[in-house]
């Protein structure tokens, strides 16, 4: 199986409130680490988004590395609807991306196609 088709995941987390600059890639992998990576997360609760394309840039990203700036946008706009989830509005479109930059934010994308977010 090519890797364009092998399932991949990537891990990011965000502590505005401690001063980080920007989310931080804490953990990515295709195939079975991947799974597992989506597993974990779901068993500790956290967001898992499918974002196909989101995957592909964060898998660029050097682990435990900050996104670079050329992320920035597409990352605030995960993090918005984040935000939207955790504030029970995931159905209303973003008007802040940058609304989650007081929370601690732990999230995975991935680019599996079947089921939804979990928490």
């Amino acid at each position: 199986m090519s890797r364009t088709h092998r399932r991949s995941a990537a891990a990011l987390v965000y502590d505005a409130q401690n001063g980080e600059p920007a989310p931080r890639v804490v953990a990515k992998g295709y195939g079975l680490l991947a799974e597992m990576i989506v597993q974990r997360a779901k068993e500790a609760g956290l967001y898992v988004h499918e974002a196909p394309e989101m995957v592909s840039l964060l898998m660029q990203v050097d682990l435990d590395a900050r996104i670079p700036p050329q992320l920035y946008q597409a990352v605030a706009e995960l993090l918005a609807w984040l935000h939207r989830l955790e504030s029970g509005a995931e159905d209303q479109p973003a008007h802040d991306a940058n609304a989650t930059a007081q929370d601690v934010t732990d999230v995975v994308a991935t680019d599996v196609t079947s089921g939804s977010a979990a928490r």
